[in-house]
């Protein structure tokens, strides 16, 4: 790969991750408009790779309370006194439960190739229109009250079945994690939050998926491609976090909404007129 194919793809993946206009969707897309070859399973792992850290970093309060939290769960006392009287063991097991489904969901659909059928430009262009509307009435009609300290076990559970629907390219696992949370009344800084932790498990077990394959038939270029890619995406995903966090703090979710609409009708008319 050239270094402007990994900066293009590095770029994408790092704003796109979080924001909630889908990540794989921008991703499929690459190749479908400029002609690339496909990026590969390693350049895949280390873009991912780079956005994981980003999440990581940015929120590394509540990172480390939840490791603290799953450390003090399997009986490690100096763990669990060091987030006693927090919310973060409750929160633990908020993100436990809310993961399941993604990978029970996720992993059928890896294991029957499911998930290859679902990688086209209509399907994505349906996605970002649909979802990117239902997004606009779950923001508009969803309170903004709740924060991380009331979340529970239920609705964790609906959040993380609404995830499943991330499994469809175009849908972003961001942007439907944040509908869901919307519905059920979190405000919208505390709606994205709760979006980007849950992408830690959901981007291990991704990553984890492709990664002993991607490293079977790894090359010394590959690695530095990789570790390019790696540091690159973090990069853009440290600033399209900030971003998203300070927008959200005095801003609703339109300006999203309205780039999904616009994508899909775009992709649409690139379709019609036998852009392929």
């Amino acid at each position: 790969m050239t270094l402007f194919q990994i900066f293009i793809l590095a770029l994408v993946q790092g704003i796109t991750e979080f924001l909630p206009i889908s990540s794989s969707g921008h991703l499929i897309l690459i190749p479908w408009l400029t002609g690339w070859a496909d990026q590969g399973l390693m350049m895949d792992v280390s873009v991912h790779v780079g956005t994981l850290a980003a999440v990581l970093l940015y929120f590394r309060r509540d990172t480390k309370g939840l490791f603290f939290a799953g450390l003090g769960s399997m009986g490690i006392a100096p763990a669990r006194r060091a987030v006693e009287g927090t919310f973060y063991g409750k929160l633990f097991w908020a993100l436990v439960i809310g993961t399941i489904p993604m990978v029970i969901v996720g992993g059928l659909m890896v294991a029957t190739g499911a998930n290859d059928l679902l990688r086209s430009a209509e399907v994505i262009a349906t996605t970002s229109i649909v979802f990117g509307l239902i997004l606009y009435w779950a923001d508009k009609k969803g309170a903004t009250e709740k924060t991380l300290e009331r979340m529970a076990i239920k609705p964790a559970l609906i959040i993380g079945l609404a995830q499943v629907l991330a499994l469809i390219p175009g849908t972003s696992r961001s942007g439907v994690t944040m509908t869901a949370a919307r519905y059920l009344g979190f405000t919208r800084p505390e709606a994205a939050r709760w979006s980007m932790l849950m992408s830690i498990p959901a981007i291990i077990a991704s990553g984890a998926a492709t990664a002993v394959k991607a490293l079977e038939n790894a090359t010394s270029e590959m690695w530095l491609d990789a570790a390019i890619g790696a540091g690159l995406s973090c990069a853009a995903a440290m600033l399209a976090i900030h971003f998203l966090m300070r927008w959200l703090d005095h801003a609703n979710m339109t300006i999203f909404v309205i780039y999904r609409l616009l994508l899909g009708i775009a992709l649409f008319a690139a379709i019609g007129a036998g852009w392929s």
